[in-house]
């Protein structure tokens, strides 16, 4: 913490000797690269940096750090069941153009109590703000019940989540908050953007990457699923096939 410290000292000295004005962040994330092996149970990604002021005044308790994670986006469709006659079966339905797989939001302080809601949905800071683009003409209120049901439903996989009170801040400039990635995350490109917030308003942001990758048999298998998608279907049908025979005739000779 003593040579953390030193370096934030250092740097502001060099922001304010260079005329800087504006804030700005530093940040840094413990895994660049997450690598999903047999037996994944999933990870805690450590984010942490600092804030820096260039009047070179430790003034970082004026400020506040959201810091958002999200996972690649891509095509869904919400189902809604209803039950008939005692059988719940697919009823209406809603279509989504960009759903993160992922999304984690963790702030030093609730986000209703540092922005607005207007800068919460430019940002997409918080559960409430998450842009998902509905497509089709739909009405207002089922997109809203649709789209609460979407978060909701992702919320209980695990792969969506808000913690008002996930980052700490220290030594004055120095913030770090922890976010946990279950098993089940999809491989892709994830980005994690940190937003520093005064009045109202952010002032700077900056983002990293991670990548979630698969290695191994199991990368083998995502690969061929997504470059041989026909064939990978032909051969899960096929696979299939051969269980339910194989169990078949077991239990006729039992």
């Amino acid at each position: 913490m003593i040579r953390g410290s030193r370096i934030a000292a250092a740097l502001l000295l060099l922001l304010a000797l260079s005329g800087q004005r504006d804030p700005i962040l530093v940040p840094e994330v413990s895994q660049h690269e997450v690598r999903v092996r047999q037996g994944f149970t999933g990870t805690t990604l450590l984010l942490f940096g600092a804030i820096l002021d260039p009047s070179g005044a430790r003034t970082a308790g004026e400020y506040d750090i959201a810091i958002v994670v999200k996972g690649p986006t891509g095509p869904i469709r919400m189902r809604e069941k209803q039950r008939i006659l005692g059988i719940w079966i697919n009823a209406e339905s809603s279509d989504f153009r960009s759903v993160p797989s992922f999304y984690s939001v963790a702030s030093s302080r609730p986000i209703s109590e540092i922005v607005d809601e207007r800068t919460a949905a430019i940002y997409e800071l918080g559960l409430g703000s998450l842009q998902l683009s509905p497509s089709g003409a739909i009405d207002p209120e089922e997109q809203t019940r649709f789209s609460g049901g979407l978060v909701d439903l992702m919320q209980r996989q695990g792969l969506y989540h808000e913690n008002g009170e996930g980052v700490s801040i220290s030594e004055e400039v120095l913030y770090q908050a922890r976010i946990s990635m279950p098993s089940s995350v999809s491989i892709g490109v994830y980005t994690a953007e940190t937003f520093a917030i005064r009045d109202g308003r952010v002032i700077a942001s900056a983002t990293a990457e991670i990548e979630v990758r698969k290695l191994g048999f199991e990368r083998f298998i995502a690969v061929f699923a997504e470059q041989q998608s026909f064939f990978y279907g032909l051969l899960a049908v096929a696979m299939s096939v051969g269980m339910g025979w194989a169990a078949g005739r077991l239990f006729a000779l039992v």
